[in-house]
Parts: structure tokens; sequence; C-alpha cells
């Protein structure tokens, strides 16, 4: 019987993260608890929270995520992937709330995304490179890494329609072929793009688009069109922008500007009005919970490098 409720529960909890209790739902980096949140927008309540001190991560690693600067849901919204300035990236399971698997990539870790054999790779600016990992279940954290280097890492998306991963640094947008190695990934630099401006910081599907990337900078945000290489500046808000992500119809635009240092308490919409927020929070970043189909197959599951 105890197993029964206990089905029940997850069940019941991976229902509320599909939208069944809120109809909008957002991933938040909150780094005044060094913590991910899931909240309902429509009155910024948690439905959802993951703090590493709270969870497997063993006492000696979870410094490793402080300052989360990044999350994302994956996996058909089953789990949920962040990373931390700390150093630290992880897989949640979001039923339950398991670190499936964790790692440190080290150097101000600012994004991290899944490749298409379940390995994961990270970016980190104060060290300037990419980190690649074996995500390895059983073996965690002591699997195998590879760094390449790019100046100013803040943000890597994978483009399965192309079969690159796109990553902007300091002055230049790249994109990279993918090894397709489970065992000892690697990457491959195949075309070097321009930025106007310098300071990349968020990169991040255009949702419905298939063929357009949000790109934020020191002073203003664009679409990168994956097709014709070309930027246009979008029309919201601008200037140091940390990240900014859309949905449907219905959908606002959402993006994070900070107030005080790098963090701010709210969520803006894309002329500056307020969407969620609440005091004393230290938002770094928000998405949207919905899927990516820029980077991921419809309802993909769980996949483990083998």
């Amino acid at each position: 019987m105890k197993s029964i409720f206990l089905f029940v529960g997850l069940l019941t909890i991976t229902l509320s993260i599909q939208a069944q209790n809120c109809k909008q739902c957002m991933v938040i980096a909150e780094q005044s608890q060094n913590r991910i949140i899931i909240i309902d927008a429509a009155n910024s309540e948690i439905v959802w929270e993951w703090k590493a001190a709270n969870s497997n991560v063993k006492p000696k690693d979870v410094k490793w995520f402080n300052t989360p600067s990044d999350a994302k849901v994956v996996y058909n919204s089953q789990y949920v992937l962040m990373n931390a300035s700390g150093g630290g990236v992880a897989l949640i399971r979001i039923a339950d709330k398991k670190t499936v698997f964790y790692a440190y990539a080290g150097g101000n870790t600012h994004s991290a995304e899944l490749l298409p054999d379940g390995n994961i790779v990270t970016a980190s600016s104060t060290d300037n490179y990419l980190m690649l990992f074996k995500t390895d279940t059983v073996n965690y954290p002591e699997v195998y890494k590879k760094k390449i280097y790019i100046t100013f890492g803040h943000n890597v998306v994978w483009d399965k329609q192309r079969n690159r991963l796109w990553s902007a640094g300091l002055d230049t947008l790249i994109a990279f072929k993918y090894n397709y190695d489970c065992e000892h990934p690697d990457l491959i630099e195949d075309a070097v793009y321009p930025i106007p401006g310098k300071d990349s910081h968020d990169l991040f599907p255009v949702y419905g688009s298939g063929t357009q990337l949000w790109f934020t900078n020191e002073n203003n945000v664009y679409q990168f069109d994956v097709i014709t290489k070309k930027f246009v500046q979008a029309e919201v808000i601008q200037q140091d922008i940390k990240s900014i992500s859309n949905g449907p119809k219905g959908y606002p635009t959402i993006i994070v500007k900070p107030k005080e240092q790098w963090w701010t308490d709210e969520v803006l919409d894309a002329a500056g009005k307020r969407v969620a927020g609440q005091a004393g929070w230290k938002i770094y970043k928000a998405r949207w919970v919905l899927p990516n189909d820029f980077g991921y197959p419809k309802n993909q599951q769980l996949k483990l490098c083998k």
C-alpha cells in the first residue's frame, strides 16, 4: 500500500509540473537560497524547488551549486538541467528531485546543454572554455570530461536540424560539430560568425521558430537566424539582459534584467512590465517550462551515454 501511495504522489508532482496545476510555469535560477524553482506565473507561487544541500549531492560537493546561473526543462519536461557559478552542473528528475547526474565544470559556469547521445556540455566564462562530460549516472561526479577553448564562454545551444552546437563568446558566435563519441565526446569548430557588439550572454531558441535564436550581449537583444546568419535587433527592452524566453500565443516574452549587481527580484515582459517575482528573490535567469523543438526530439526520454 505504501508503494501505491508513493507512486501516486510522484505522479501528482510530475503532473503539476507539466502544467496541470499552473497554466504557465517558469523555471528560475534563484540565488538568494542557492536553488532552482519552478513557479506558477499567475501568482508567483513555488510549485517545485531543488537545493543541492537537500539532495543526494555529496556534502563536500554542495558548494559547486552556489549561485545557480541557469536552468531549463529537458526530456519532455521530466528533468531539469541546471548549472551554477560555483562550477556545478546537474541533471535532476522532477518527480522525486533526485540528482541523477552531476559533475564539476568550474570557471564560473553559465550554461549547460544536452547532446544527442545524452552527454552534456557546459560553458564557463572566467576560464574561457566549454566542458564536455560523459553522462555516467553510476560513476559521477568523477567522469570523462574535456575542455574546448572559447573566449568568454556564456552559452551553449544544440541545433538538432543542423547537427551543430552553437556557442557565443566575447565577439564571435561559433558553430561546432559533435563527434558522437559516447566515451570520449569532442567538438570540432565548423564556422565562426562575428556578433554585433561584444560580451555575449544569453543564447536560447526562439519558441516556434526552428531557425532563430535569442541572443543578448551587454547592450542589446537580437534574434539570430541560423540559415541567413543575420542578427536582427529584437523589439524588447534592451541592455544587460541576462535571459530571454518566449512561448506560444498567450505567453509573454519574459526577460531578466538586473536591478542590483547581476540579479533581480522580478521577471519582466518585453515592454519591461512585471510578470512574476517575489521580494527577496535573487533571480539570474528565467525560462518558460515548454518543449524545446529546436534542440530536442518530441517526447524525448532520458538517454544515457552507452
